[in-house]
């Protein structure tokens, strides 16, 4: 992981690197503490552009509504594409849980951490019969197509 971190440093520069740590505080409502833990555990979260942290921030603050020190812990989740992995897997597993459908309390952490393989099993295969459109909606999302979901279909008109 040092190895990482020292990567990451060599990329940005001191400047740079102050610049960045002062911009995830300011977004993320991070403390320095905050920040030296998400960036002991992912290092190249880093290398992230501003506008990706941005647009990520705002979405897993405001929409999904995780906390600032919950997503300092885990980091990883910011490296994942927001249109690819974070926002259809999001409507995934809010769909389920409104509707009743999972069977224990899996966490949107969980979800995204997973291989798509592993995702389909979990999430969208076991719904089938109860879900049938379930497969289709997330392909749909997948190429950034809001299927049925208003709160989707919000987001794009904002977007």
């Amino acid at each position: 992981m040092f190895r990482y971190a020292l990567l990451a440093a060599s990329f940005l520069g001191e400047d740079k690197l102050a610049a960045k740590v002062e911009f995830l505080k300011k977004t993320f409502r991070w403390s320095e503490a905050k920040v030296a833990i998400a960036v002991a555990r992912l290092p190249v979260v880093l290398r992230n552009s501003q506008d990706k942290l941005l647009r990520t921030s705002e979405f897993l603050m405001s929409e999904v509504g995780l906390e600032p020190g919950y997503i300092a812990h885990r980091p990883a989740m910011l490296n994942h594409s927001l249109e690819a992995r974070l926002r259809p897997r999001y409507y995934v597993v809010k769909f389920l849980k409104e509707n009743g459908l999972l069977e224990r309390d899996r966490s949107y952490c969980t979800a995204i951490q997973v291989s798509e393989k592993v995702f389909l099993e979990k999430y969208i295969h076991p719904h089938k019969k109860s879900a049938p459109r379930l497969a289709e909606d997330y392909a749909a999302t997948l190429k950034g197509k809001c299927p049925l979901d208003s709160d989707c279909r919000n987001q794009q008109r904002a977007l």
